[in-house]
């Protein structure tokens, strides 16, 4: 819930991140309500606030207004950065960037299967960030490729139609991006967790990620694509020849090595400034009287295509 302007009450649903966008009438309040599998459920919480769900309108790709573009080297960086699952509070990323060894921080953009609700995540939350020296990678959960990945805390929304649902999650999160301020020429990286590679599930992640990255580009952004090096990384190695891969790879492994190298990586692929390394995870950490439960990385991610 966040402060609204206008008095018209109305409800806006966005049927690939699985959302409600409400406005109500009697109160200047704008209402994001996330439903994953349980549309239902949400849809007879807003309308017992008087949130006519029956009456939502489709979201339409685009619709979302964009905020000026920050320049792209908003996402490049060559360092150590975090990812948490909701954007920390101001004072909390100010007291990081003067006392914590990180420079960029990964922050999750939108898609069906998303963890934390983020009321700190704004276009002008980004801006400030951004000129006080922070750079980011944002992150995309869509659909997994099971039902159970790692990243959700009930049932995943699933791959099951790759070539639709990858175009349509790269629109929508072209969509939230242009919205935080994070324009034409930023990496934007999906999200895909832990699965057992081989059969069908390789062949639809391949698919998904193939109709992602195509229809990323055809909007003018660059692709990223977040996974272990166990599935995700071997597929898309294996399979090099015969798919469209992504620009930037940013792969698991909780190794705690600081490094951008790995024995999963050919030295010919994604070679030049494209990788970035999440390399500990569920680390709590405070820095400036500040504690953040983050994951580590390494990024070395440049602005070129």
């Amino acid at each position: 819930m966040q402060p609204a302007t206008g008095t018209k009450a109305s409800v806006i649903e966005n049927r690939t991140a699985h959302v409600f966008r409400a406005t109500a009438a009697a109160e200047p309040i704008a209402v994001t309500a996330p439903y994953r599998e349980d549309r239902a459920r949400i849809g007879r919480i807003l309308d017992s606030a008087g949130l006519p769900v029956a009456a939502a309108r489709a979201e339409q790709p685009g619709t979302t207004p964009a905020a000026p573009a920050l320049p792209t080297d908003a996402i490049a960086y060559r360092g150590k950065g975090f990812d948490t699952c909701a954007a920390p509070s101001r004072a909390a990323m100010d007291a990081w960037k003067t006392a914590s060894p990180y420079g960029a921080i990964g922050i999750y953009i939108g898609g069906v299967n998303r963890g934390c609700a983020q009321p700190n995540l704004t276009a002008e939350w980004v801006r400030t960030r951004y000129s006080k020296g922070w750079r980011f990678f944002p992150l995309y959960v869509g659909p997994q490729p099971s039902g159970s990945a790692g990243s959700c805390t009930g049932a995943c929304s699933s791959i099951d139609d790759p070539a639709r649902q990858g175009r349509a999650a790269a629109e929508d999160a072209v969509a939230e991006a242009a919205a935080l301020g994070l324009g034409k020429g930023s990496v934007l990286y999906d999200n895909l967790e832990q699965y057992t590679p081989g059969g069908t599930l390789t062949t639809r992640v391949l698919g998904y990620l193939r109709a992602w990255t195509e229809r990323l580009h055809q909007l003018g952004y660059r692709s990223g694509a977040y996974g272990n090096v166990s599935c995700l990384v071997a597929d898309l190695v294996d399979n090099a020849t015969k798919t469209t891969l992504p620009d930037v790879i940013h792969f698991a492994r909780w190794n705690d090595r600081a490094v951008t190298t790995d024995t999963a990586l050919p030295g010919t692929l994604w070679a030049h400034r494209q990788r970035v390394h999440q390399y500990a995870g569920d680390r709590s950490e405070t820095y400036g009287g500040v504690r953040i439960s983050v994951d580590r990385n390494q990024l070395d991610v440049g602005t070129g295509t």
